[in-house]
């Protein structure tokens, strides 16, 4: 039998912070709109699998691509913009069945904002035509420039 020693690491200085991230959140906007209210939010239909992944500072713009998860219409604009506050994902009981994983977060004041005239200059968007993939994998960082434009949007 063989053991495994882990790889030592150097702590890191506690003069360094993470670089500031900033996140894409694919979400109804039933969801969001709940989200927005209660100060939090949810990624893969409550799972926990990316949830830890940001960080407190970093920033997250919402994608609603339809109004419910279910038979919803579309409605494809991006509808939140928050600050990541939560070092880490707590869960709650919704119904027996469903406790869903959450990270706490600060909306900010925005007006949603309409997707299709952004998807030619957004490089995260590989391909115009089928703009829509990117957000499929629901919570995924973006460039911080991409964050830049639809906030500035948002904001207006």
């Amino acid at each position: 039998m063989t053991s495994h020693t882990p790889p030592k690491t150097r702590p890191r200085p506690a003069t360094d912070k993470p670089e500031q991230r900033f996140w894409i959140n694919t979400v109804s906007l039933d969801h969001v709109e709940a989200a927005t209210k209660g100060g939090f939010t949810q990624a893969d239909h409550g799972a926990r699998t990316r949830l830890g992944r940001p960080r407190p500072g970093d920033e997250m713009i919402f994608y609603s691509p339809r109004t419910s998860l279910q038979n919803g219409t579309p409605v494809r604009q991006f509808t939140a913009w928050a600050t990541i506050t939560g070092d880490e994902p707590y869960r709650v009981d919704i119904t027996e069945n469903f406790r869903p994983w959450r990270l706490a977060a600060t909306f900010h004041p925005c007006t949603p904002v309409d997707a299709r005239p952004l998807v030619d200059r957004l490089s995260f968007i590989p391909d115009a035509a089928h703009w829509g993939l990117p957000f499929r994998r629901g919570l995924f960082t973006i460039p911080r420039e991409d964050f830049s434009m639809i906030c500035a949007r948002m904001r207006r």
